[in-house]
């Protein structure tokens, strides 16, 4: 893309930011004239940033950029007194509460940058009134569609050394990810979206799901709830279908098999008992301190989202949950706040998605006693 200035000074915007924001933009959250849109993210994704603003400017949008300096969080739990951590200003609630769209830029110049910091005081700050207050009116504008939200990812160093790539071979993956490299990404998406639904028709005719695998037997009643068909409307990249388990119908035992990410922190080999819907035991090999101060969170406790991974173009575990959640032959399961839209009343301040293998022998998913997945594959 070119484009010329008052002054007739010509820019240059990267094809690959050009088309990511055009899918963001003008597919994902579908920016409309005089609309308002926020856009945040890390100030070292200044070049996706100025494609993400020319693209709402083309479709008549107020675009407001707020790019987060590095270092900032770090200073913040550091130096802020207990009433600073919990602050939320005005212009937060502002953008949450009024805003049209809203695009979140998601990544990171250091994935351990709170790895010192103590998981109480994130916990604390987490689930504080002010944040709660925050999340409860994301969640439920976002349910009737009166905040429209995208998070979409910027390739960068930090989230390549995760992956164990180099930044050519992580930007190659993210690129195919998102279906960039094909001839018309939005019509690859909406492809998706149709083969999506078949599958989505059927869940939502389903009472009881069963997950078998590895350290696992877990229940959980879907009765009622919507399923929704993740398509790229609200994550890029995206696949999955995900529901809403009934609050106090879930029972049983299971084992993650990958680690949950939260705030950089990785929390290894997590093992969760549930009985009437909550949380009655729970262990990790690694950062188990951490788990424990999450679970404490109101209504932490309880599980706000069951999802099966369907693209099967991510086949690698990057510690990025915005990818890994979407690999297919898995299933995430999210502690903590729900979906309003797939009739969820749990309400929380965190949403923390955590992700189990379902290829390994002997896993499967079962719907009202018939086996629908099964290591890996659908069997519907």
């Amino acid at each position: 893309m070119v484009f010329k200035s008052t002054k007739n000074i010509q820019f240059m915007i990267n094809e690959f930011y050009e088309r990511l924001a055009k899918l963001a933009v003008n597919y994902a959250v579908e920016v409309k004239k005089g609309q308002r849109v926020a856009v945040t993210g890390p100030s070292i994704a200044e070049e996706l940033f100025q494609a993400v603003y020319v693209e709402i400017l083309k479709a008549g949008g107020h675009p407001l950029i707020v790019p987060i300096i590095e270092g900032l969080d770090e200073l913040l739990y550091k130096y802020g007194s207990e009433e600073q951590l919990e602050f939320v200003d005005d212009i937060k609630k502002i953008v949450i509460n009024e805003f049209d769209c809203y695009i979140n830029i998601f990544g990171d110049y250091n994935r351990k940058k709170l790895s010192v910091v103590d998981p109480k005081l994130i916990a604390k700050v987490r689930g504080s009134p002010a944040n709660r207050e925050l999340t409860r009116v994301y969640m439920e504008r976002s349910a009737t569609k009166d905040l429209k939200w995208v998070i979409i990812p910027f390739p960068c160093h930090s989230f390549a050394q995760e992956a164990n790539m180099d930044l050519f071979a992580y930007s190659k993956f993210v690129q195919k990810a998102l279906l960039l490299d094909r001839e018309d990404p939005v019509r690859e998406w909406k492809e998706i979206e149709k083969k999506q639904d078949s599958i989505v028709n059927y869940l939502e005719n389903v009472d009881v799901i069963q997950v078998l695998g590895e350290d696992t037997d877990l229940t959980l009643s879907v009765k009622g709830r919507k399923w929704e068909n993740c398509c790229g409307h609200v994550n890029l990249p995206d696949g999955e279908v995900a529901t809403c388990p009934i609050e106090d119908s879930v029972n049983g035992n299971i084992r993650f098999t990958y680690p949950g990410i939260y705030s950089g922190k990785e929390v290894e080999n997590i093992y969760l008992e549930f009985e009437n819907g909550k949380v009655t035991n729970a262990t990790a090999k690694k950062a188990e301190d951490l788990l424990q101060e999450l679970i404490t969170i109101k209504n932490a406790d309880i599980l706000g989202e069951f999802a099966i991974g369907t693209n099967y173009g991510i086949t690698k575990f990057t510690k990025n949950m915005l990818f890994d959640e979407k690999m297919g032959g898995t299933i995430h399961l999210a502690l903590g706040a729900g979906f309003p839209e797939l009739g969820s009343k749990n309400q929380s301040a965190i949403h923390w998605d955590i992700l189990k293998d379902m290829t390994l022998p002997g896993s499967k998913i079962i719907a009202d006693g018939k086996i629908i997945y099964q290591e890996g594959q659908w069997k519907i």
